[in-house]
């Protein structure tokens, strides 16, 4: 059982929010189909599941490993991130989590490269909100203003930045 609920609260932080694909291989490094097990769930949103009382004479599961693949730029390689900031609640004009107001509280690299946004109730990437975005870029920070939205009311956002690594 390599449930995406207990490898992420096994190892917070190191699995991005939305995985784009999911492998598993046996600690042996056998793929699924070469290991021949049957297997109950194998998908992104899941995990990975194999019960032994699906296998045919009564035969056991591998022991199985996985990794998930991730969109960019969650796993770029030279890019560190900083913690998530949430300066702003969405109030009467939005939620304002704006570059040049984040670096007068908070230590960020003078250039970021990125920028990344998601709601601070379920870290939901803010992309897969459905919400309309004033400003979402690493040079400017993140706006949501609530005159876009078609509820009028933005979701709460934190953001956090890619800087380059200093090594």
């Amino acid at each position: 059982w390599e449930t995406l609920c207990r490898l992420r609260k096994e190892n917070p932080g190191k699995i991005c929010p939305r995985p784009a694909a999911i492998e598993a291989k046996t600690l042996s490094g056998l793929t699924v189909a070469a290991a021949g097990d049957v297997i109950y769930k194998n998908d992104i949103t899941s995990g990975f599941i194999c019960r032994n009382k699906d296998q045919i004479n009564n035969k056991k599961c591998n022991d199985y490993r996985v990794r998930f693949s991730c969109y960019p730029p969650f796993c770029e390689r030279g890019v560190c991130w900083t913690s998530w900031f949430n300066r702003d609640d969405p109030g009467t004009t939005g939620d304002w989590e704006v570059l040049s107001e984040l670096k007068k509280q908070k230590k960020i690299c003078d250039n970021p490269l990125y920028v990344d946004a998601v709601t601070t109730d379920t870290m939901t990437p803010a992309i897969y909100t459905g919400e309309t975005f004033y400003m979402y870029n690493p040079t400017d920070g993140f706006v949501c203003r609530n005159k876009d939205q078609t509820t009028g009311k933005c979701s709460d956002y934190k953001v956090r930045f890619g800087c380059p690594c200093n090594n």
